[in-house]
């Protein structure tokens, strides 16, 4: 597995404290869940709800960010806080996906990809308010209405569903997994190759620039299809399904405004 790129030495930009002052500007009540990753695969399994297939997405891809926050506001609504790996004066900000809704309920939402914010949290929590939030609220409600609302097949019809899911591998590519030709005609087109052993459309990992813009571009075109993009970071084995207890640095607080 290619290694990831780092962040420089210096970099003393603090998530945590960051994330905390941005959910005390922001609307509503926020309970802070902080990680640090004491391994780089633990950055997957925070973030594999992220619902970003553009600059979030990237750098996740591409770099080691170190740690994470999660901002869950009382309605359920959350938010994936990292810093930026490209512009030290800046973190990003994303939405995270509901949990335990059927992937075709996400078949032509447009994902409310992420933003790039100032480390001042007074004027980044104007930027998500703005611009952030009202996309993740149309999307929200695009999703549970079509989770309430599935269609209808005709009796006798089998219905082919919508999606692509893509999962991280452990060696840093991406297998994924469709039932549709349209889907899988812009997988090849995009350098994924199809490998029978894994029973899935495969994505190497060796340039992590250019698997980023691969993975930008499927969604985006399969986005226009009404096609949904699922991200997901693999299943680990049980024993280490479990993060060293204690965690260094995981943290839980509640902040209000």
């Amino acid at each position: 597995m290619p290694a990831p790129h780092t962040l420089p030495a210096d970099d003393s930009r603090d998530v945590e404290s960051f994330a905390t002052v941005l959910s005390e500007e922001l609307p509503g009540h926020w309970t802070i869940q902080y990680h640090q990753h004491a391994r780089h695969e633990e950055q997957f399994t925070h973030a594999e709800n992220v619902w970003d297939l553009n600059e979030v997405a990237a750098a996740l891809a591409e770099y080691a960010l170190g740690a994470d926050a999660h901002l869950v506001r009382d309605d359920g609504m959350s938010l994936y806080v990292t810093v930026h790996p490209r512009h030290e004066g800046e973190f990003l900000v994303a939405a995270i996906a509901p949990a335990g809704v059927a992937p075709e309920a996400y078949a032509g939402v447009h994902e409310p990809d992420g933003i790039a914010v100032p480390a001042d949290a007074e004027r980044a929590a104007r930027a998500v308010t703005a611009n952030l939030l009202p996309r993740y609220d149309i999307a929200l409600a695009q999703v549970r209405h079509n989770a309430m609302n599935p269609p209808q097949t005709e009796p006798g019809a089998q219905q082919e569903q919508e999606q692509v899911v893509m999962t991280w591998l452990e060696d840093g590519s991406l297998a994924a997994v469709t039932t549709t030709r349209p889907s899988a005609e812009v997988l090849l087109a995009e350098g994924f190759v199809w490998e029978s052993a894994a029973k899935a459309y495969v994505l190497g990992g060796d340039d992590t620039r250019a698997q980023a813009h691969a993975v930008r571009a499927a969604g985006a075109r399969l986005a226009r299809l009404g096609i949904a993009t699922v991200l997901r970071a693999a299943a680990r084995p049980a024993a280490e399904t479990t993060l060293p207890t204690p965690q260094p640095g995981a943290r839980t607080t509640a902040r209000t405004r």
